[in-house]
């Protein structure tokens, strides 16, 4: 057993973690090996073991780890495990080369067994790259030579597991305390998350335009943004690397997230300011009028228009509702946009989507006047 090195570096305790696995797709391959070094307090410990894919293991991949189909025949699956791994991981740092496609295959694993594994992630790959950034290769092959590293063997779990282990110790004995925790808090990927936030929540978010609002105890307002990348902008909020001091505080106190989907970039920008000066948010920036603000402004329209704009993830086109400088919403058809807006009160002149449209309507955005379009189905006006 190595000598241990004083975990410095993090008040948690780590987990090293490396897996074999019959292909790289999640979802489809499984884990065939599982290798953990345990380090904390108590000491270092290591455990593995073989696990039963329940599919073949492909002729490459055997050849490549050494581990055939009648390794595995006999070893327990991994909902046989699965309880007694999340007792050596869970409250763990857990730390792999690679770590989205190690944390990916084991969070699809345990997710397949009704469990949620959700820890904190530190990528080795991404560690070497911040430290190292003037050498060009880093993966496990590389800081094996570049640091002297001893393999027991290659391309089986527990020794590669325990190769991290070696790198982990070359960093302390080459860095400070102080400088080695800049680093890994630059790239660590942590979870700070309450109430029902998780990474499934995460993942429900749509990944093109739109806004999200953040909620905190007793269901109160905190924060409203908007992304033309809504999915990877809320997780950089919460659990992204290079957070800034406003992110991290805002985590804190983080209950809850409803989001949006808007279309557009123009469909975020008029959703965000609606929320805003409805929602009145604690942490985002007060919203003051000018001088030349007006209290109400003369609209230059018969009647409602629904302004065109393509999503840019699906393609589709869709409609955003405007009557008077108030913003209604967001409709699949302009059949809907017309029965959006006369469904709704009287129009109330917003500040926020005046800014907005005062130019962008006469930049060129395809406008259609829905008194026309009522007009032409024989709806009434």
């Amino acid at each position: 057993m190595l000598p241990i090195v004083a975990n410095i570096v993090s008040s948690e305790p780590l987990v090293f973690v490396d897996l074999e696995t019959t292909g790289g797709a999640f979802g489809v391959d499984r884990i065939t090996e599982i290798g953990v070094v345990e380090v904390g307090p108590a000491g270092v410990t290591q455990w593995s073991s073989l696990v039963n894919p329940q599919q073949p293991i492909p002729f490459f991949i055997q050849q490549l780890t050494g581990i055939s189909d009648s390794m595995v025949c006999n070893a327990p699956t991994f909902e046989t495990i699965a309880h007694d791994l999340l007792a050596r991981l869970e409250g763990r740092l857990f730390i792999a080369h690679n770590a989205r496609f190690d944390h990916g295959f084991l969070r699809g694993e345990f997710k397949r067994a009704g469990i949620k594994f959700q820890p904190d992630v530190l990528c080795t790959v991404q560690l070497s790259r911040a430290i190292y950034p003037a050498e060009r290769r880093h993966g496990l092959d590389a800081l094996i030579e570049r640091h002297a590293l001893v393999p027991a063997a290659r391309h089986r779990a527990l020794a590669d597991a325990d190769l991290l282990w070696q790198f982990w110790q070359h960093l302390h004995r080459a860095f400070s305390a102080d400088v080695l925790r800049d680093y890994i808090e630059q790239v660590a990927r942590r979870f700070r998350l309450a109430g029902d936030i998780d990474e499934d929540t995460i993942e429900q978010i749509p990944a093109g335009c739109g806004i999200y609002v953040f909620y905190g105890e007793d269901d109160v307002p905190l924060y409203v943004g908007r992304s033309v990348r809504l999915r990877q902008r809320v997780r950089a909020h919460l659990s992204g690397v290079k957070r800034s001091a406003k992110d991290l505080r805002l985590a804190e106190l983080v209950r809850r997230v409803e989001w949006t989907a808007t279309g557009g970039e123009i469909g975020a920008m008029l959703a965000e300011g609606r929320s805003v000066a409805r929602l009145r948010p604690a942490h985002n920036r007060v919203f003051k009028a000018r001088r030349d603000d007006p209290s109400h402004a003369p609209w230059t329209y018969p009647g409602a228009i629904a302004i065109e704009e393509t999503d840019a993830t699906t393609s589709a086109r869709v409609w955003h509702v405007v009557d008077a400088w108030q913003y209604f919403g967001m409709a699949a058809t302009l059949d809907e946009a017309a029965q959006l807006r006369s469904a709704a009160p009287a129009a109330r002149f917003e500040l926020s989507t005046y800014r907005i449209l005062r130019e962008r309507l006469l930049r060129g955005l395809t406008v259609v006047p829905l008194a026309a379009t009522a007009c032409l189905s024989g709806e009434p006006v």
